[in-house]
């Protein structure tokens, strides 16, 4: 199966621009295959284990940042110019690897107070995590690391042990763009390597990995503590390992749908530290929910639904009809509507289907 999905996916990559020629779609389809990664790898933590991680797109944005950056360097290395589909062998592997790692081993940092901390406690260490993140990046002031070195090791206290490192952190953040995001190492973009092969190929490897990974003794004794945790230690499940261990699959899969994100084809060339906010966070949990928690295809299908009905509704504030609305109303806030149906959508759906539209099934396959 994976074996046919990469050969379509190698096929569509010559002839997309051809099949659907306006960009926007072009771009809109790719984004769908960039949250199924995104969703499926946080129903790890969310479905699968039980935790209530309300912080992902921090592990996403890492993987963005750090895929933005190796593949920037790499392009430059290759000689720069306009990026090729062979060249994207060599960049887009390294750049999807390194954003995993990185990912995973910041996966491991945040993984680690679940062991203590359960539900609403838990749920804002990982939200703590992500507004740390996307601030410190944020509000890096560029050309001045000497202040936010001083800052960084005043907060630290002991600046003889704090200064080397809080130095490093600095010149690593203002050389990220602070606000403006990250534009490349020329500035001139963000190369844009990853076309339907990859994003469609990475999507379809990421899902795969997440099926075989809830079938197996792991998802089966991660499952057994999400039910009853003392009941499964009991029998021999250690939380520690189980616990820590889907924190840094479900990161390593976040940094992979942030790679993706960050080169993908007729994406934003800019990677900015706003786009992995709360309202990313959210979004994923959404996925997560409305396909099923637990369901692997159920997380695929709350991507697509979520990406799809977002996109409906900016469109259709551009027509004619909400034009004139907002013609005859001035006090009428456009966005303000959208939420306003986007979460009358949500609730309507979820009166329906109370525990998602699969629940934790999967498609093709009755509930265990």
């Amino acid at each position: 199966m994976l074996l046919a999905v990469a050969t379509a996916a190698l096929g569509l990559d010559f002839v997309f621009d051809a099949v659907v020629p306006y960009s926007s779609f072009r771009q809109l389809v790719l984004l769908a295959f960039c949250n199924i990664v995104i969703a499926v790898s946080l129903n790890v933590i969310n479905g699968l284990a039980g935790q209530f991680s309300i912080g992902h797109a921090g592990f996403v944005g890492i993987g963005a940042y750090t895929a933005a950056v190796t593949a920037s360097h790499l392009h430059g290395a290759l000689g720069g110019g306009e990026p090729t589909f062979a060249a994207s062998f060599a960049v887009v592997p390294i750049a999807v690897l390194s954003a995993a790692c990185l990912a995973s081993a910041f996966g491991l940092l945040v993984g680690l107070p679940s062991l203590r901390l359960k539900g609403d406690y838990l749920a804002i260490v990982t939200l703590g995590f992500a507004e740390i993140f996307r601030l410190v990046l944020a509000t890096a002031k560029l050309g001045e690391p000497e202040s936010v070195r001083h800052a960084l090791a005043q907060i630290g206290g002991v600046h003889g042990v704090v200064g080397p490192s809080a130095h490093v952190l600095s010149v690593l953040t203002t050389s990220l763009g602070g606000q403006n995001g990250y534009a490349g190492a020329d500035n001139r973009g963000v190369p844009a390597y990853a076309g339907p092969f990859w994003v469609i190929g990475g999507a379809a490897v990421v899902v795969l990995a997440s099926l075989r990974l809830k079938f197996s003794g792991w998802g089966r004794a991660v499952r057994a503590l999400r039910e009853d945790e003392i009941a499964a230690a009991a029998v021999g499940v250690d939380p520690t390992r189980y616990k820590v261990s889907s924190f840094v699959l479900a990161a390593a899969g976040g940094g992979i749908g942030g790679a993706l994100l960050a080169l993908m084809r007729d994406g934003t060339p800019i990677v900015q530290p706003d786009a992995f906010g709360f309202q990313a966070s959210f979004d994923a949990i959404t996925m997560v929910i409305l396909g099923g928690s637990g369901s692997v295809t159920g997380a695929m299908i709350g991507a697509v639904f979520v990406t799809f009905t977002v996109k409906a509704i900016e469109e259709a504030q551009s027509t004619s009809l909400v034009l004139d609305l907002r013609e005859r109303f001035e006090w009428l806030d456009l966005n303000a509507l959208r939420m306003v149906v986007y979460a009358a959508v949500l609730i309507a759906l979820m009166i329906a289907r109370p525990s998602g539209l699969l629940g934790e099934r999967e498609l093709g396959s009755a509930a265990e």
